[in-house]
C-alpha cells in the first residue's frame, strides 16, 4: 500500500492474512475502523489503519483481551505497561502449566491411582505462602517451645522444603510425599521427642560471657541435620563433637562441659557419631557382635558421654524409617545431594551395643 492509496476490505484481508470476517469484526467494534467509505458504502482502509490492524494482530497472537488492546490502539494506554502486565500475566501462566505437566508426567510415570493423581495436583499447586503454613505448623508440632531456640533456628530452616517454580516431576511426586509425611501425627510425635531429648541432652553450660559468635556455615548446619533430624546444633565450637575430640582441647573435661575460656561447648550427636564411627566397621564387614566391634561401642560410648542404655535409646528413636524417608524427599525437593542413609550404622550399633553393652 502506497502513499494515500486506499484499499478495500478484500485487498487488507490478503496483505494481513486475516480473514474478512476478521477486519469486519474489527471495524464494527472500532477497533480498526475504516478510514472512509466508497460511494456505494465499501469499507475503504489506508497506511494507518493497515498497521493499526498489524498491531492487533500481533497483540492479539500475543494474547491480549480486545478491551485490552483498544486501549492501547487508543493510546489509552501505554504499549510497555500493557506488555510488563501481560508479560508476568504469562509467566504465571507458563508456571501453572508447567506444574500441572510436572503432575501428569508424575501419575504417568508412578502409575498413580485417581486418587493420588488428585491429591498430588491439590498439594502442587498450593501457593509458596500454603505451602510455607503447611510445612510451619509441621515444625511447630515437632518443635513446639524449642522454636524459640536460637540452636534450633538452622535446623527448622534446613528441614524447610523449597519446591521450585519451575520442579521436575520427581520434585513434585516428592513434594506430595513429603506433605503427606508431615501431616502424620506419630512421625510428628517421634520428632518431637528426639527434639526434647536432643534439647535436654545438648544443654550448654550458661556464664557471665557472651559465647562466641556462630562460624559454620548454613551448609554445615543443612548438613548436620540431614544427619541426625534433629542434629547437633551449629555452634563455632561444633568441630569439638567430631570423632577424636572427646574432651575439650587443654582440660581434659568431656564434650558437653564448660570450657576453659568459659564458653559452652555443645555435646555431640549420637546418630551423627553413630554415622562416622561406623563406616569403617560396615566397609571391613565386621560382625557386631564379633569381638572387633567391642572397640567401636568404647569409642561411641565416650564420645557421647552417654551410658550404654540412654546411648541404645537414643540411637533407636533416630532409627526412623520416616525420618530417613522425610530427608530423602528434602533433599529430591530442594536439589541436594541424596543424603547419606542412616539405618545400617544405627542399627549396626544398636546390635553391637546388645552384645557389648559396656563396650567390652
Amino acid at each position: 500500500m502506497d502513499g494515500d492509496a486506499l484499499c478495500s476490505i478484500g485487498d487488507l484481508a490478503r496483505r494481513t492474512g486475516l480473514t474478512v470476517k476478521t477486519i469486519r469484526f474489527y471495524s464494527d467494534e472500532g477497533i480498526v475502523p475504516p478510514t472512509r467509505r466508497s460511494p456505494a458504502g465499501y469499507r475503504l482502509y489506508d497506511r494507518a489503519a493497515a498497521a493499526r490492524l498489524d498491531l492487533v494482530r500481533t497483540l492479539r497472537d500475543l494474547g491480549l483481551d480486545l478491551p485490552t488492546i483498544r486501549r492501547v490502539v487508543d493510546r489509552e494506554t501505554s504499549l510497555p505497561e500493557v506488555a510488563a502486565a501481560h508479560a508476568e500475566a504469562l509467566a504465571a501462566r507458563i508456571r501453572t502449566l508447567r506444574l500441572r505437566r510436572a503432575v501428569l508426567t508424575a501419575v504417568a510415570r508412578r502409575g498413580s491411582t485417581p486418587e493420588e493423581m488428585e491429591l498430588m495436583h491439590e498439594l502442587a499447586r498450593l501457593s509458596e505462602a500454603e505451602r510455607r503454613r503447611l510445612i510451619g505448623d509441621f515444625l511447630a508440632a515437632a518443635f513446639g517451645d524449642l522454636r524459640g531456640d536460637p540452636a534450633f533456628a538452622g535446623i527448622m530452616t534446613s528441614l524447610t522444603p523449597e519446591l521450585p517454580d519451575d520442579p521436575e516431576p520427581e520434585q513434585v511426586a516428592a513434594w506430595a510425599e513429603l506433605a503427606e509425611l508431615s501431616r502424620d501425627p506419630d512421625f510428628r510425635a517421634g520428632l518431637r521427642r528426639m527434639a526434647a531429648t536432643h534439647a535436654a541432652t545438648h544443654a550448654t553450660a550458661r556464664t557471665d560471657h557472651p559465647t562466641e559468635p556462630r562460624t559454620d556455615s548454613p551448609a554445615d548446619s543443612r548438613a548436620e541435620s540431614r544427619a541426625g533430624l534433629p542434629s547437633e546444633p551449629p555452634t563455632g565450637r561444633h568441630t569439638a563433637s567430631r570423632v577424636g575430640s572427646h574432651a575439650e582441647p587443654g582440660t581434659g573435661s568431656p564434650a558437653g562441659s564448660r570450657g576453659g575460656a568459659g564458653v559452652a561447648v555443645i555435646a555431640p550427636d549420637p546418630a551423627a557419631l553413630a554415622r562416622d564411627l561406623a563406616a569403617p566397621a560396615l566397609a571391613a564387614g565386621i560382625d557386631p557382635a564379633a569381638p572387633e566391634a567391642g572397640p567401636y561401642v568404647t569409642a561411641l560410648v565416650a564420645a557421647c558421654g552417654l551410658d550404654p542404655a540412654t546411648l541404645t535409646a537414643r540411637l533407636a528413636t533416630a532409627d526412623d524409617p520416616r525420618r530417613e524417608r522425610y530427608v530423602h524427599l528434602l533433599a529430591v525437593i530442594n536439589g541436594w545431594p541424596p543424603p547419606e542413609c542412616l539405618t545400617p550404622a544405627l542399627g549396626w550399633f544398636r546390635a553391637a551395643l546388645r552384645t557389648h553393652p559396656a563396650g567390652r
